[in-house]
């Protein structure tokens, strides 16, 4: 930091969670300074932004310039390139899919602090994330409301003490329709999340419990916990965000209204809490009643086919994540049916045969995405 400012880099900065990051950011103009900003194809958006923020280095993904209107006093710069400039205190990684990885990898190795709002890193990744971050002494820290909720109950308390982590899931738009029901589910339908605002591919996520399945990973690397001590309960009103168990019976659980600002301005502020009036606060009174119930896995199929992938390791996790990513594509363009989406995902783990160990390099991951993405679209 410079003077007490804290120096960004926002990876996917005009998704969702980069421009929930930048309304944080704006309320601490003079807290932060934003020096990169990087973006998959909404150029316009990016404009705005750079015109707003005026950082230095910019990215747009499949380009090599915009126009100077557009660009302000930023040069273009590749991400694994700008998280690792010597400035750079804190890099935001809030792509989807594949595109967070090598920028995450190089922000990690150059010993940065990383926010991470990309599942598909730790899915695809983990045991090469976890160890970049050892040798270097880079930081990952949770931006997701359901991780940043679990690391900060297990804040002065010691793993070992830990009987399981519980995941809260919302169950998503569709937690009651028949299958019948589901065959004739229209993204439009998918896209309406009951609680929370996100990004369309997270949305669908959700909706398939595909994403709690991502958690459910991301958990197990971030906190070293094995696979049959994290486990996920259906919690409606998603006010509940997650909560930790320990041995002596005792469980602490982290609240808020469903915000993802509030993980967000964590993340970006840790160790300290900022004051911020634009947040919502936490009514009880006014939610009247939190209930849970057990999750019906039947009902998700790929929920199970994401931790049975997980399990496996090697390059399955890559194929997973890529075919889902693909598969939604493909839903949103009206081009799959909703239930379509599992059975693809599952297909491709069928027929993937991993070229490597469990110990598969970055190069090995990124071809089982490359071949998973080749072999989806060879099925539709």
């Amino acid at each position: 930091m410079v003077g007490g400012v804290k120096q960004l880099v926002v990876l996917g900065s005009t998704g969702s969670i980069g421009t929930q990051t930048l309304d944080v950011v704006r309320r601490f103009p003079d807290r932060f300074l934003v020096l990169g900003l990087a973006a998959g194809r909404r150029r316009e958006e990016l404009a705005r932004q750079v015109q707003e923020f005026h950082p230095r280095w910019i990215y747009l993904e499949g380009e090599d310039k915009m126009p100077e209107a557009g660009r302000g006093q930023a040069r273009f710069m590749p991400m694994e390139q700008m998280v690792c400039q010597r400035d750079v205190d804190l890099v935001v990684v809030a792509t989807t899919g594949r595109a967070g990885l090598v920028p995450t990898l190089a922000a990690l190795g150059a010993g940065k602090r990383v926010a991470l709002a990309n599942k598909e890193v730790l899915v695809m990744a983990g045991e090469m994330v976890r160890s970049r971050a050892r040798r270097s002494g880079g930081q990952v820290i949770p931006v997701d409301s359901e991780h940043s909720a679990l690391w900060q109950c297990l804040q002065g308390e010691a793993l070992g003490d830990v009987a399981r982590l519980i995941l809260t899931a919302s169950g998503g738009p569709f937690r009651s329709l028949s299958p019948e029901a589901l065959a004739q589910v229209t993204p439009e339908q998918a896209l309406d999340h009951p609680t929370w605002k996100m990004g369309p591919k997270v949305t669908v996520d959700s909706a398939t419990l595909l994403n709690k399945a991502m958690e459910v990973i991301e958990a197990h690397w971030l906190f070293d916990m094995p696979w049959d001590r994290v486990q996920v309960v259906v919690h409606p009103q998603s006010i509940v965000h997650s909560l930790v168990e320990f041995e002596d019976g005792s469980v602490k659980a982290q609240m808020g209204a469903p915000d993802m600002r509030i993980p967000i301005q964590y993340a970006l502020t840790f160790p300290e809490r900022w004051p911020n009036n634009a947040l919502p606060r936490l009514r009880l009174e006014e939610v009247g009643k939190l209930t849970f119930e057990a999750l019906d896995e039947a009902r998700y199929p790929c929920f199970s086919l994401a931790l049975d992938a997980a399990r496996r390791g090697s390059t399955y996790p890559a194929v997973m994540c890529a075919a889902d990513e693909l598969a939604v594509e493909l839903f949103l363009e009206r081009r799959l049916g909703y239930l379509d989406i599992p059975k693809l995902i599952r297909s491709a783990l069928e027929a993937h045969i991993p070229n490597s160990s469990n110990n598969p390099t970055i190069d090995d991951v990124l071809a089982a995405d490359a071949w998973a993405r080749e072999w989806v679209r060879s099925k539709v």
